[in-house]
């Protein structure tokens, strides 16, 4: 559930958001020009103008208020009660960053260390500055679960020696947990799995979620109070991609994403779509389905008793049912996995160490040989 081109953002940007990198911070890779200053030093240069954030302080209570403090409807709770509204608000308004580590560690489609230094000083820099980040990485055999589903799942993906996906991994999370980031790798689950569970285990403490990743899989989970930043390499930046970035591209809910995935397909992770048995039965016609009927489930209910389009939609509705639930269970996110979120996770992040620690990184990628570069945890 990864991949370079596992669906680029659209190209409208949200007010907040989108940040031009500057060229001295781009490293070494064959699509991106020469570092001719280190990623380190431009990063502190960048991370020198993150201001911190100022609460009003609250002003005494007035005398009118302390005069009512024996009635049942006392005013004298009043200061009490916007208190609280205030810090919920504050607390709503933070965001919680789920790092998808294994995609940024990619050029292209060449696994690249390099890769993962650049977007990850463009990402503290520009887009997470001192909010919290939680990064998470594939688990040992996690995609067993969907290949025992569908054989074809990722079967086309390149494979690694056994010793250099975990020397990888290594650096990686060393690279993260200097820079103050958790790293959760959960055994049997995929990151896009975990990433899925945390963030609604972050939403019920009454934080707000950002993904970070290119991974099309995601779009499922957007809403109002989760959206995705996407690495944009043909742009050298981040960019955020909402709930109105979706709706403009798509002409429909989210909460309808999946329900297309699993008709149409997803070739990059290997899952076969329904026209590859049925050719007429595209996109437009999966799309007109869909807003009349909401979700795949209601979709297969309502072919089942009743006519609900043209007659060859309604007999590979009714012929390929199994075909497509299939595709459900392999393309939805599992939101189980056993993964617990510890208190300060999720507190303000120490930046003082980010420059030194990823300077410090590419000056060892800068000495190893490139040959021996080009490893990186498999998916």
């Amino acid at each position: 559930m990864m991949g370079p081109a596992a669906g680029a953002p659209h190209p409208l940007h949200d007010g907040t958001v989108t940040f031009a990198a500057p060229l001295a911070m781009l490293c070494s890779t064959a699509s991106l020009p020469r570092r001719s200053v280190s990623v380190g030093a431009t990063a502190a240069a960048q991370l020198r103008i993150v201001a911190g954030i100022r609460v009003p302080q609250q002003g005494p209570v007035s005398e009118p208020v302390a005069a009512a403090a024996g009635t049942r409807n006392s005013q004298k709770n009043l200061p009490e009660r916007d208190d609280i509204r205030s810090a919920a608000a504050t607390k709503k308004s933070r965001r919680v960053f789920l790092l998808d580590v294994n995609p940024i560690c990619y050029d292209g489609a060449r696994p690249n260390l390099h890769s993962f230094a650049h977007w990850l000083s463009l990402f503290f820099s520009q887009v997470s500055l001192r909010d919290p980040v939680i990064a998470v990485l594939d688990g040992e055999r996690g995609n067993e679960y969907r290949r025992q589903l569908l054989p074809s799942y990722k079967a086309h993906r390149r494979r690694f020696s056994t010793g250099g996906p975990h020397r990888a991994e290594l650096h990686v999370s060393d690279v993260l947990r200097n820079c103050h980031v958790p790293v959760v790798k959960v055994s049997g689950y995929e990151a896009d799995d975990v990433v899925a569970t945390l963030a609604d285990k972050v939403l019920q403490r009454g934080f707000r979620v950002v993904i970070a990743s290119p991974d099309k899989d995601f779009k499922q989970l957007i809403s109002e109070d989760v959206q995705l930043v996407m690495p944009m390499p043909e742009f050298g930046r981040w960019s955020f991609y909402t709930l109105r970035h979706y709706m403009s591209q798509y002409n429909c809910d989210p909460s309808s994403d999946l329900s297309l995935r699993c008709i149409l397909g997803d070739e990059i992770d290997g899952v076969p779509g329904i026209q590859h048995v049925v050719p007429g039965f595209g996109r437009k016609t999966a799309t007109k389905l869909l807003k009349k009927h909401g979700s795949l489930e209601n979709l297969l209910n309502s072919a089942a008793v009743r006519t609900v389009g043209k007659q060859y939609a309604q007999d590979a509705l009714n012929k390929y049912a199994d075909y497509l639930w299939r595709n459900y269970k392999v393309l939805s996110l599992r939101r189980d996995a056993n993964v617990f979120i510890e208190k300060e996770w999720l507190s303000e992040r120490d930046t003082c160490s980010d420059s030194a620690v990823l300077s410090n990184f590419v000056k060892k990628l800068d000495e190893v040989p490139k040959h021996n570069e080009r490893y990186v945890p498999s998916r």
